[in-house]
């Protein structure tokens, strides 16, 4: 700075400095908040795809034994929809406590967290 600056044109210079460093600090705390949940959404999704396909081979396995002991195999696949089917209405009824509500948390709970 110059010596001859008067001590509002020092201020009003601090000041613009600090609302530089402010906005840069921002954007760097939303980048690493938004790479932190991206990074946390990759690894769930592909848990969720390996937890899916298991899911599938077992049900269509076990559709294909219920089948087997009931004499025919369509019947299976008849016993694990209806199985399925019973499953999803109280799901689907209490769906915003069940899925609505623990997806929220967890995503504020994500945008909260300071690094350490």
């Amino acid at each position: 700075m110059d010596d001859n600056a008067t001590p509002i044109e020092t201020l009003l210079k601090k000041a613009e400095d600090y609302s530089k460093t402010s906005i840069e600090f921002f954007k760097l705390t939303a980048i690493s908040k938004s790479t932190d949940m991206a990074s946390s959404f990759v690894s769930i999704f592909a848990i969720f795809i390996i937890v899916a396909l298991s899911l599938l081979i077992l049900n269509i396995g076990l559709a294909l034994w219920i089948g087997k002991q009931l004499g025919e195999s369509f019947y299976g696949f008849f016993v694990m929809g209806g199985f399925y089917a019973l499953v999803a209405i109280p799901l689907h009824i209490f769906r915003d406590e069940l899925v609505k509500k623990p997806i929220s948390n967890s995503l504020i709970k994500q945008i909260q967290k300071k690094k350490e």
